[in-house]
């Protein structure tokens, strides 16, 4: 199971994502949002970080590693694409900080929070522990406004759905990680806090 935690990770998270959006996907192509460029943009960018994330942990269980860090490149570019197309979203709808909403507010920081990630996930490429744990915690901060649509088709209350979902995420890693590391690895357990100081800030601002 340890070898295949990341694989199955990310399947679940792609399946989430598919899930979150089958509506603009499948069901009401129709909607306003399927003509708005910005909005088009930016979805086909998170989908195919998504899947590239599918595919790399699918070639590091099979050992591929050549074909991972080919793959690697192009998913730089992709998670470039989510980034600049997430922020040119959050400026084009932005009203004021006091009128936005504090799910909004943290899903700002949690996005400039996947940026550094990212950016440490490919500085530490060559160390394999600390390079899956940046993409995996930058994935988990981006997930937000796919869980809030994923409660919302369920009818759950979001709030109560997106933190049962993130606290799994996390207590996964962190049982994956004394599995194989025998102890709960820094970028875990800071990664963990950071994302409640976030939404600490984000509720007292």
């Amino acid at each position: 199971m340890k070898k295949h935690y990341f694989f199955i990770v990310s399947v679940i998270l792609l399946a989430l994502s598919f899930f979150a959006f089958s509506d603009n996907l499948i069901t009401d192509v129709g909607q306003k949002s399927n003509s708005d460029p910005k909005f088009i943009i930016h979805g086909l960018f998170c989908f195919a970080w998504f899947s590239v994330l599918v595919f790399q942990t699918f070639y590091i269980r099979k050992g591929d590693y050549a074909t991972h860090k080919r793959v690697g490149t192009v998913g730089g570019w992709i998670a470039a694409g989510v980034f600049i197309s997430t922020v040119y979203v959050f400026v084009v709808i932005f009203e004021s900080w006091e009128e936005t909403w504090f799910v909004a507010k943290a899903n700002r920081f949690f996005m400039a929070g996947y940026a550094i990630l990212i950016v440490l996930a490919f500085i530490n490429k060559a160390e394999g522990t600390k390079h899956k744990r940046y993409i995996y915690l930058a994935t988990i901060y981006m997930l937000g406004p796919i869980l809030d649509r994923v409660a919302g088709k369920l009818e759950l209350d979001v709030i109560l759905f997106n933190s049962i979902v993130w606290n799994l995420l996390f207590i996964s890693m962190f049982r994956h990680d004394w599995i194989t590391l025998q102890r709960i690895h820094p970028i875990s357990l800071i990664g963990y806090l950071w994302f409640y100081v976030v939404w600490a800030f984000a509720l007292l601002t």
